[in-house]
């Protein structure tokens, strides 16, 4: 096992570092607060998973804010990184699919994916993904799943943008068990991953995407304009052209992607 990084705006010292505890088939290390899950995770072994109770400096795709109040689970975990390079593209897919599992073990209904590393509610995002490779042949999957939290009184733009999961149970989650439920299923789904390949798991995420819908790509400054289909078997964002043709991207090519209504 590794240490944690101690240079950079995540690092924590090694003298803070708290004792670990297991967690299945994890070594996890909880904090009360850190700059970034993933900054702390950088330098740790595979199997190995960080939660803190805030995040100071949480950030998604392409350095964007991301609100870690207090009451939301924010965790990393340090995955294997396969050396197949459509496994290594379908990874932010694979761990949303394994948020969605461990959240429909708890009974939420109701869920879908947004490309490439969104979990929502209907409309409204309910967790993130934050991919990040900071040493040779591992990964370190951040996971920011919105509990009890309140993200909107952080950033009024983010009214009636946000799910939470305390609004969607009945029954409430303790973050110990929600830790537990989603580590077991990411352990799972990459085993899955390393030992059937990607295609075992595409399907499964194609059925995550919901109905069809209309989008808009932002590729570096360019837009593009057509029906979301899902993702190809190389692992490719599939868009279907009002022209009848078929455009595929990869993951680096999009910026942004902006559902513009569902088809009916």
């Amino acid at each position: 096992m590794g240490t944690t990084a101690t240079t950079g705006p995540g690092a924590i010292s090694t003298s803070a570092i708290p004792p670990s505890s297991r967690c299945g088939n994890w070594t996890l290390y909880e904090y009360a607060v850190v700059a970034s899950t993933n900054l702390v995770a950088a330098n740790l072994g595979a199997w190995t998973a960080v939660r803190a109770d805030t995040q100071t400096n949480g950030r998604g795709r392409f350095q964007r804010t991301w609100v870690s109040d207090l009451g939301g689970l924010w965790l990393s975990a340090v995955v294997p990184l396969s050396h197949n390079p459509v496994a290594r593209k379908v990874l932010p897919l694979a761990a949303g699919l394994a948020v969605c599992d461990g959240l429909h073990e708890l009974g939420i209904s109701g869920l879908r994916l947004r490309w490439p590393n969104d979990v929502l509610v209907n409309d409204r995002k309910l967790a993130g993904l934050l991919i990040d490779q900071f040493v040779p042949g591992l990964a370190v999957v951040g996971i920011g799943l919105n509990v009890t939290n309140q993200p909107e009184a952080h950033d009024p733009l983010l009214a009636h943008r946000t799910a939470r999961l305390v609004d969607l149970i009945t029954s409430p989650l303790e973050l110990a068990t929600l830790t537990q439920v989603l580590l077991s299923h990411l352990h799972n789904v990459m085993i899955d991953l390393s030992h059937r390949g990607a295609p075992a798991l595409l399907s499964r995420i194609n059925k995550l995407w919901g109905v069809p819908r209309r989008v808009e790509l932002d590729l570096n400054g360019t837009p593009r304009s057509g029906t979301f289909t899902g993702v190809d078997p190389e692992g490719r964002l599939t868009l279907s052209e009002g022209t009848g043709g078929v455009t595929f991207y990869e993951a680096h090519q999009v910026r942004h992607l902006t559902e513009i209504g569902a088809l009916s």
